[in-house]
């Protein structure tokens, strides 16, 4: 007894510790997936290669990201969080070293999918490996770091890519990584093991029905467009729509499923799912595009693609601080909706003032869309997990967490196709136009869902 209990003490002793690598952990997954978006249209210039790889070089990490999140919780809860945590850091670093040698686009893409399901083991491990280091006030104060670092990792990931891309090379964002993952590896042992006290089974025929039906769904809505939409990629579409659904029905009938069956009672939790969805297609497109009009279209160089996204990341960042600190505990889930009408506005003024540059209009509406977007997730979280009792609420995180990296990956796919449509058909320099207007497209039927979030009683609460 008095071993176990001077372990239990040592492990308390150096929770901050823990805590910091755990943070930096999830600093590289924003940061990476953020310096490549900037980096990208460079990457294939060195490379060669279609031009939809430009697309790949973020989907490929996006997707199995998306379709192993839900999967890697349950190896934590099954196997223990600590070291299935270290295994996809460790998994990351490796890839990551491999994407920064890519002799080719292929080989890089393929190390970008490992990257995405590195990442899938280790993001789902964070909260319940901050659970089981800090109890009361100080676990609420550790889960406050999280928002933080992650507004930061959100402004810094565009510019240090820029940065580092236009001082050197694009190899470089990648082997970021490597200090990073080797600096989390050092202090994981400071981490105190956690598992489910009631391990889950694994559903593997579950996560391979995602898995498929996500890449059924993706991949012809990339390449379908270079191909000329022959009819294997509409056959492609029509069979990932079915593996989802499949999945989806699998999901009601097993006795271990990956998705507690119960969040669907009601219309609120699949309504939240869509809204997440369309939003994070909206968000992520958006951003990818933009990237590609500076660099493609207008022929400027990588650090001004990264600087024309600041004034975006940095008015999320202090809307979203706002949002949490003082407006969500005064006006409630409604603030939402303002967000959204924000980043609808910031969208249809980028329409009217874009004229084939970069300009202080541009970047204002950039920052319009910035602040909508910061005073959109906050609200939308909270409102997403009002109605998901304690027993749900770790599943109902991860599936949050899942469809919104499939809807990233999602837009990057539907708004580059747009674009590069638009950009090999009639010039460059008006191609950013038609992938602005899906992107308030997809921000409309944002609104509607998010509207089906919220009972009569609470609509307007």
């Amino acid at each position: 007894m008095v071993v176990q209990s001077e372990v239990r003490n040592v492990a308390y002793r150096w929770r901050w510790v823990a805590l910091a690598a755990l943070l930096v952990a999830e600093a590289m997954n924003l940061l990476d997936a953020t310096i490549v978006q900037v980096a990208a249209p460079v990457v294939r210039a060195d490379l060669g290669g279609a031009a939809a790889g430009i697309q790949w070089f973020s989907a490929a990490y996006t997707l199995p990201f998306a379709a192993l999140l839900v999967a890697g919780g349950r190896l934590g809860d099954r196997l223990g969080r600590k070291r299935v945590f270290t295994a996809g850091v460790a998994c990351f670093a490796l890839a990551s070293l491999l994407c920064a040698a890519s002799p080719d686009a292929g080989v890089l893409i393929g190390a970008r999918v490992v990257q995405g399901a590195a990442a899938a083991l280790i993001i789902p491990q964070t909260i319940g490996l901050i659970r089981a280091m800090f109890d009361g006030a100080e676990m609420a104060k550790a889960l406050g770091w999280l928002g933080p670092v992650m507004g930061l990792s959100a402004i810094c990931g565009p510019v240090l890519g820029s940065v580092l891309t236009d001082a050197w090379t694009w190899r470089v964002a990648f082997l970021v990584n490597v200090p990073l993952a080797a600096a989390v590896l050092g202090m994981a042992p400071a981490m105190r093991e956690d598992r489910a006290p009631r391990p889950p089974r694994l559903d593997l025929p579950g996560t391979a029905l995602a898995a498929a039906g996500s890449a059924l769904v993706v991949y012809p809505l990339i390449e379908g467009d270079t191909a000329g939409w022959p009819l294997w990629t509409w056959s492609a579409l029509a069979a990932g729509v079915l593996l989802l659904v499949l999945f989806g029905l699998h999901q009601r009938r097993t006795a271990d499923p990956l998705v507690e069956p119960t969040l669907f009672r009601s219309r609120r939790f699949p309504a939240a799912l869509a809204t997440s969805t369309l939003f994070f297609a909206a968000m992520n497109g958006l951003m990818v595009v933009i990237v590609l009009q500076v660099q493609l279209g207008l022929g400027r160089d990588v650090l001004t693609a990264g600087l024309t996204l600041l004034p975006w990341s940095c008015a999320l960042a202090v809307s979203s601080w706002l949002a949490g600190t003082y407006l969500v505990p005064r006006v409630g889930a409604r603030l939402l909706f303002c967000g959204l009408a924000l980043m609808l506005t910031g969208v249809l003024t980028t329409v009217a003032v874009y004229h084939a540059s970069v300009s202080w209009p541009l970047l204002g509406a950039l920052a319009l869309v910035g602040t909508g977007n910061g005073l959109f997730t906050v609200p939308f979280f909270t409102a997403a997990l009002a109605p998901v009792r304690p027993q749900e609420t770790g599943s109902a995180a991860g599936l949050l967490n899942a469809v919104q990296q499939f809807g990233g990956t999602l837009g990057i796919a539907v708004l580059g196709t747009a674009f590069l449509h638009e950009a090999s058909g009639t010039g460059r320099t008006e191609a950013l136009r038609p992938a602005l207007w899906l992107a308030a497209a997809l921000l409309t039927a944002t609104a509607a869902t998010a509207a089906l979030m919220f009972g009569d009683s609470d609509a307007v609460r």
